[in-house]
């Protein structure tokens, strides 16, 4: 499995930070999201999740939606899958994992 995005930007003991870039037409690396996160737009046209036919998040089909750059979703853990820019721009988007307390 891959990373969940491209770079860390900031990891400390609560959250990890993360930036993903894509270039139009790219693929990001099939990744399992290991705990629950929250993604915050930043770029893009139109872009694409791809889960893995057994993914156990909460997003198990195929998804496209137009990027609105400020737009935030908080989304569970579990998913296994990759992302595609399916715009003529690059895609740019902030992944912000929360860790348990407990870890």
């Amino acid at each position: 499995m891959g990373d969940v995005g491209t770079s860390v930007l900031f990891e400390d003991d609560r959250v990890r930070v993360w930036e993903m870039r894509l270039a139009p037409g790219e693929d990001s690396a099939i990744h399992r999201h290991e705990l629950d996160y929250v993604l915050v737009q930043i770029s893009g046209g139109r872009i694409a999740a791809v889960p893995e036919p057994d993914s156990a998040g909460p997003y198990n089909e195929y998804l496209e939606a137009d990027v609105k750059p400020g737009d935030v979703v908080a989304i569970g853990r579990g998913g296994v899958e990759l992302a595609r820019n399916l715009g003529d721009g690059e895609y740019v988007e902030v992944i912000v994992e929360l860790k348990d307390p407990a870890s």
